[in-house]
């Protein structure tokens, strides 16, 4: 069960969790954290469960569709600049700015393991059983790279445990971000832009750190669009720009290892919260980017 709607909704449970476990955060305490919007969203509602409150920075260039969610469930919302992490006004600099001039507990999800170690003792365990321990690949994108190295590290955990082998783990990588040359060529370099949020990095995460990955794909925004809108058209399945890199990393590794092999990889979050971006003619025509069929008449 994801309230928050997303694959997010995990690690934030986990990420508070911890903290209580730790002791640093208190009946009545402050969470700060620096996020695209699921995260925020996640972290916000399990607050609001435990009676504690939520600040959440967020880049101003994020769809309107969670800035307005995160206003609903009433997170105290930070909207700033969109700028490179190596810029001091990146949104995940303010945040943990904001934690230590106000002694508020970072959630730092970034660099904070308790977020892949949610998946690697929840949702990976999950995928071993409900594919009856054949799983022959495991591919997705990486923000914090906690769903990534958790799902992978906890496959690796099952797959040790009953004698099988390991399954491959693939990232998927949008343009413009280094994940991909970093696992092609321990190269971080940069290249070309993506209308996809919440994904792409420029920096080997403290979550990513020690992951066994052993291959990337890189997926241009076309690709992804296109299995967007199939999967919406064709299957009934609206999803986020996110499932589109990760539906069309999945299909480019069945390719690669043939027929009769199991991928696995995840729907992060639904198509309603990208709106604006993804199912919107002119901003789509603006960037020369493929349109929905049912939306380019």
């Amino acid at each position: 069960m994801n309230p928050g709607g997303s694959v997010k909704d995990r690690a934030a449970l986990a990420i508070i969790e911890d903290a209580e476990r730790r002791g640093v955060l208190k009946p009545g305490g402050t969470i700060v954290e620096g996020t695209a919007g699921n995260t925020g969203i996640g972290l916000t509602l399990v607050a609001n469960a435990r009676g504690y409150k939520c600040v959440i920075v967020m880049p101003e260039t994020q769809s309107q569709e969670k800035i307005g969610f995160l206003r609903m469930i009433g997170a105290d919302l930070r909207l700033v600049p969109a700028k490179p992490y190596r810029d001091p006004g990146n949104y995940v600099h303010v945040s943990r700015r904001l934690s230590e001039e106000n002694g508020w507990v970072w959630a730092n999800q970034f660099d904070n393991i308790a977020n892949r170690e949610g998946h690697r003792a929840t949702t990976a365990p999950e995928i071993w059983q409900q594919m009856g321990g054949k799983v022959d690949a495991f591919t997705c994108a990486c923000g914090t790279g906690g769903t990534l190295a958790g799902v992978a590290l906890g496959l690796h955990d099952v797959a040790k445990r009953d004698g099988v082998a390991a399954p491959h783990i693939v990232l998927a990588d949008p343009e413009g971000s280094g994940l991909y040359g970093w696992v092609k060529s321990n190269d971080l370099s940069v290249s070309g832009s993506s209308i996809t949020e919440g994904i792409g990095q420029s920096r080997v995460t403290g979550n990513l750190e020690g992951a066994p990955i052993d291959d990337a794909e890189r997926i241009p925004d076309p690709e992804a669009l296109d299995i967007i809108y199939s999967l919406l058209g064709e299957e009934g399945l609206s999803v986020g720009g996110s499932s589109g890199i990760n539906v069309a990393s999945a299909i480019r590794t069945a390719r690669k290892l043939g027929p009769g092999h199991r991928i696995v990889t995840i729907l992060c979050d639904g198509g309603a919260r990208y709106e604006s971006k993804l199912f919107n003619p002119e901003f789509l025509r603006a960037k020369n980017l493929p349109i929905a069929p049912w939306l380019n008449k």
